[in-house]
């Protein structure tokens, strides 16, 4: 009964004078919204950041065997995206197009998710088809999941100064999402499994992928979509693919996508390694020593200085926690900031500090754990300034789309721009995966110098060459400030027009 009302007075009609574009979204419907990306980055965090290990590490597949797996099935996720994309544009219901999705797919999500972390007592050749199979339908359930969900961004409100304050508060939560992954995820690998990784893994991610079907359930009741299509408008999936190619904003979004998600791939693929195989384990134990005597013994209650403990995941993990805080840092700061300066001027100036910082990880030598927190934490601070950006920059896409062709299909944009994502995850792995193998990589084995080499150089240079590629497309970005705001007067005029049709 409860829900039925709740979803009676949300669809209940309304003068579209009292539902402005300006119109000031409530701390509750903001939260609501950001627990889905929190959500969903139980899983995206984890495909990036640990998934290589897992597979190589706990799973029992090569490293070249996994990159492959990445290239393949991130590649379907691309394929897949547009497809979504038209779907969703195209869904009409009494909760409107986007949200449906987010709820039909909560469950499938958290199922999928589980069985993607699960390792079956198979072959090495059975253990590579389900791998296969698990990741091309995780990857399948996150793109019905995740496309809805960032189109439902563009439509909740029209108003510029709204949207920046909506997406800094989503990554606020995507960055505490981070933290329980980053931070403390290993740890309950290494609790719950007891010395069986494989195990351990399949109970953690259990417990984050039920979290997710909760959080996903939550963002489907708190939320609404308030900017619609003219309803003159003719549908046509021609007509949106022509639009999205002559929309140079669109082009250069989608580059910076690609570009900076195999930045991101390869960097927090090879990270863990960077931690588990090249810094010093005694330096390491030391500086989780040293921590532990200022939080009076709290890392040793918690099992992480025990004999058997995992001193690289545990430093790892602790170094995470200190440098996503300061990302939220960023994030506070990334409102106000491109208030000021605009979106894309922000956006530019923090990717050039954090690929700066990035690159000055090859001089970090084994012992110097704490050059590393330093670099970590000045590298988070600065990508929690951009974190929030480009996706608000991906609503002004879909707003700028309606501004010059008076049409909206707000699904396509993102799903448009989300392959460029896939695609960049895709290269990225398959480049983290490859270079590994490349450079000589045994897992789970004392390391060659070349091998060490190549890990160094794989979070440091090799993903700084892309990144460096995506600031350089941004220059040719063309919606600054005052063009942001010119659309937002323009498209709220137009919709009053057809709102009392």
């Amino acid at each position: 009964m409860i829900f039925l009302k709740f979803e009676n007075s949300i669809n209940s009609n309304t003068d579209f004078k009292k539902i402005e574009m300006t119109e000031k979204l409530s701390i509750r419907e903001k939260v609501g919204f950001s627990l889905g990306d929190s959500a969903a980055n139980f899983i995206f965090q984890t495909i990036m950041l640990l998934q290589l290990s897992f597979y190589t590490d706990s799973f029992g597949i090569s490293a070249a065997a996994a990159g492959w797996l990445f290239l393949v099935a991130r590649l379907w996720g691309a394929v897949f995206d547009p497809i979504m994309g038209v779907v969703a544009d195209r869904t009409n219901t009494r909760w409107g197009k986007f949200r449906p999705w987010i709820l039909w797919t909560a469950l499938p999500f958290g199922i999928i998710g589980f069985l993607a972390f699960t390792t079956p007592h198979f072959g090495p050749s059975g253990k590579i088809v389900y791998a296969y199979i698990t990741y091309i339908l995780l990857l399948s359930i996150y793109s019905a999941n995740n496309i809805p969900y960032s189109a439902l961004s563009g439509v909740i409100t029209g108003d510029m100064v709204q949207r920046t304050s909506l997406f800094s508060i989503r990554f606020i939560f995507v960055t505490l999402a981070t933290i329980a992954i980053q931070g403390f995820a290993l740890p309950m690998v290494n609790h719950f499994g007891e010395g069986n990784s494989a195990k351990g893994y399949q109970i953690t991610m259990g417990i984050f992928c039920a979290l997710a079907v909760i959080f996903f359930i939550i963002t489907f009741l708190t939320t609404k979509e308030r900017i619609k299509p003219d309803p003159q408008q003719k549908t046509s999936l021609k007509q949106d693919i022509s639009d999205l190619l002559k929309n140079r904003p669109w082009v250069i979004m989608f580059s910076v996508f690609v570009l900076m998600f195999i930045f991101l791939a390869i960097r927090n693929s090879i990270m863990l390694y960077f931690f588990k195989y090249y810094l010093d384990k005694q330096s390491m134990l030391t500086f989780l020593e040293g921590l532990n005597k200022g939080l009076f013994g709290f890392l040793d209650k918690v099992g992480m200085l025990g004999q058997n403990a995992d001193i690289a995941g545990n430093a790892f993990s602790i170094i995470n926690i200190f440098s996503q805080l300061a990302a939220i840092l960023g994030i506070f700061l990334s409102k106000p900031l491109a208030a000021r300066f605009g979106k894309r001027d922000v956006f530019k100036a923090s990717l050039i500090l954090s690929v700066v910082i990035a690159a000055l990880f090859i001089f970090v030598a084994p012992g110097a754990i704490m050059l590393a927190l330093i670099f970590q934490i000045i590298f988070n601070f600065s990508w929690g300034v951009s974190m929030p950006l480009p996706w608000a920059m991906m609503a002004d896409v879909a707003d700028y789309s309606e501004w010059k062709n008076n049409r909206r299909a707000t699904a396509i944009v993102f799903a448009g721009i989300i392959i460029g994502l896939k695609v960049g995850l895709a290269i990225g792995g398959a480049l983290a995966g490859s270079l590994l193998s490349l450079y000589g990589y045994v897992a789970n084995a004392v390391q060659t110098p070349q091998a060490l080499m190549g890990i160094r150089l794989t979070i440091s240079i090799y993903p700084a060459i892309a990144m460096v590629g995506g600031i350089l497309v941004l220059f040719f970005y063309q919606i600054n400030k005052s063009t942001e705001f010119k659309m937002q007067d323009e498209l709220a005029e137009r919709r009053k027009a057809y709102s009392h049709n």
